[in-house]
């Protein structure tokens, strides 16, 4: 039986995440908190920006983690937690709530969950369009 290794998500991979995110809400003119983290969901990079919403740190904190933990971009799992639902039930007595708001994108290497990052501070659409540039950055 063969495997296969998969580089884990570096300090370096997580740097270029965040500068790419901001980079990206900047040219938007949007001020943004950028959240990285490795499959473990351990923190590998986090930005805030002095001018950011305080909330905004948890929020991409948390975009990041549920992105994680469902393997999925939170963009994709907002109606899943609506009445009927497919996490409408979900409990979220975890280490972090879950968060499912757009903004949070996993991060993968050949196919594989390596990590993820989350982006919060501006509308939920451009949270995910700058997580999103900034994954495809690293790709």
């Amino acid at each position: 039986m063969s495997t296969t290794t998969v580089a884990p998500l570096t300090t370096e991979d997580a740097e270029l995440l965040v500068a790419t995110a901001r980079r990206a809400a900047e040219d938007a003119g949007v001020t943004v908190s950028v959240t990285v983290l490795d499959a473990g969901g351990h923190l590998l990079a986090f930005r805030r920006d002095d001018r950011a919403v305080l909330i905004s740190g948890e929020t991409s904190t948390r975009k990041a983690y549920t992105a994680l933990q469902l393997n999925a971009p939170t963009a994709d799992l907002v109606d899943a937690v609506q009445p009927g639902g497919l996490f409408h039930t979900l409990p979220t007595a975890l280490d972090r709530p879950l968060l499912f708001i757009a903004g949070g994108v996993p991060v993968r290497r050949n196919g594989r969950l390596i990590g993820a990052v989350g982006v919060g501070g501006g509308a939920p659409e451009q949270d995910h369009g700058f997580a999103t540039a900034a994954v495809e950055a690293l790709a």
